[in-house]
């Protein structure tokens, strides 16, 4: 399988170039649109700014190949926020595929701290899933109604209409969204272990 993984400038890549050799899978690191096209399957992981992010996509005009990808593509963390139509962070125009805003976390709380940083559990089914007529995303399977992953995160997207799993942290926000081909999550997959390794897993067999 021809996996490729979006570089730019942002932190984190390598975590899950590692987390697919350990799947056996060898990843190409790239930044050429070419290449990009061409992939089986593309993640757009990383931690970083997502002024700074977009402004190396756009000099690149990566934002454009990925917007007109046609195979699965999987966003983490700021991958899934900068998939959204804008995030308050360098208050910053996104690629836009999820008809969402990225928003900064207020605390409500003395014990509220941002970034919100350690393990939670996500609602990946539910009444709220029920109510549009859809099933579970796809790369939830076999992991239960409410699946422990490792979050690190200052911004959030809030619940919507491309909402695939549910997370609550000083007020509930959308831990994965989906639509069509795009799939993405807020949490780290390749740094919460065997979940998270299912969840990678679930993504590259679509």
């Amino acid at each position: 399988m021809n996996v490729a993984i979006v570089k730019y400038n942002a932190g984190n890549i390598y975590s899950v170039v590692n987390a697919l050799r350990r799947m056996g899978i060898e990843p190409l690191l790239t930044d050429d649109a070419e290449q990009l096209m061409k992939a089986d399957k593309v993640l757009f992981p990383g931690q970083g700014h997502a002024g700074e992010a977009m402004d190396y996509l756009r000099a690149r005009r990566l934002d454009e190949v990925i917007r007109n990808l046609k195979q699965p593509v999987f966003g983490i963390c700021v991958g899934q926020q900068l998939l959204c139509k804008h995030s308050e962070e360098g208050d910053t125009d996104c690629i836009g595929i999820f008809d969402a805003d990225v928003k900064r976390f207020q605390p409500q709380r003395h014990e509220d701290k941002v970034p919100c940083m350690g393990w939670n559990n996500i609602e990946v089914s539910g009444e709220w899933l029920e109510v549009r007529g859809e099933q579970p995303c796809p790369i939830f399977k076999g992991l239960g109604d409410t699946p422990y992953v490792y979050f690190v995160h200052s911004y959030y997207v809030p619940l919507c209409e491309h909402t695939a799993a549910m997370a609550d942290y000083i007020l509930p926000y959308s831990a994965s969204m989906h639509k069509d081909n795009f799939y993405a999550c807020q949490f780290h997959p390749e740094k919460s272990g065997q979940v998270g390794e299912r969840i990678m897993k679930n993504f590259l067999e679509l």
